[in-house]
């Protein structure tokens, strides 16, 4: 790939390598996203089912030669963001600046805004990586958004 450094392909391999269950150097669609996340990057659902990405496990294969310009073409994208950049919108709800929100501004953000979550969808990412919300309703909104980027 012209676009892509050595040390990028590499990274790209071994990303792929890890979901290539038979050792084939070829991957089930449906984890497309996974393997661009343990990238670094931060596709949106859409845009990964626009890259040929599947929801569901048998309806596509896919190289990793078919892989590698998708992987190109995401590290190009400036629509996506990343941990700063989501950082800084968590900022503008800590009211008293001290890394605290409140939890139930952020399920508010999560249902309301972007690519929207279901209840049900917020409800596990919140159970999955919220922390307990102290006697004011407050949680440290930098831990949960390091923990929801690893499970992207």
């Amino acid at each position: 790939m012209a676009d892509l450094s050595s040390k990028d392909v590499e990274r790209a391999e071994f990303a792929f390598s890890i979901y290539d269950e038979d050792g084939t150097n070829v991957i089930d669609a449906v984890n497309l996203g996974n393997v661009l996340r343990a990238l670094n990057l931060n596709p949106t659902n859409a845009t990964i089912e626009k890259l040929g990405g599947t929801k569901k496990k048998g309806e596509k294969k896919m190289k990793l030669d078919e892989f590698l310009p998708i992987f190109s073409q995401c590290k190009k994208d400036k629509e996506q963001g990343c941990y700063e950049d989501f950082l800084e919108c968590l900022k503008l709800y800590d009211k008293q600046e001290n890394g605290m929100m409140l939890g139930a501004e952020l399920s508010h953000t999560l249902l309301s805004l972007g690519e929207r979550l279901t209840d049900a969808e917020c409800e596990e990412v919140l159970k999955d990586c919220m922390d307990t919300e102290d006697d004011d309703g407050f949680i440290p909104y930098a831990p949960f958004l390091k923990k929801m980027m690893v499970l992207l």
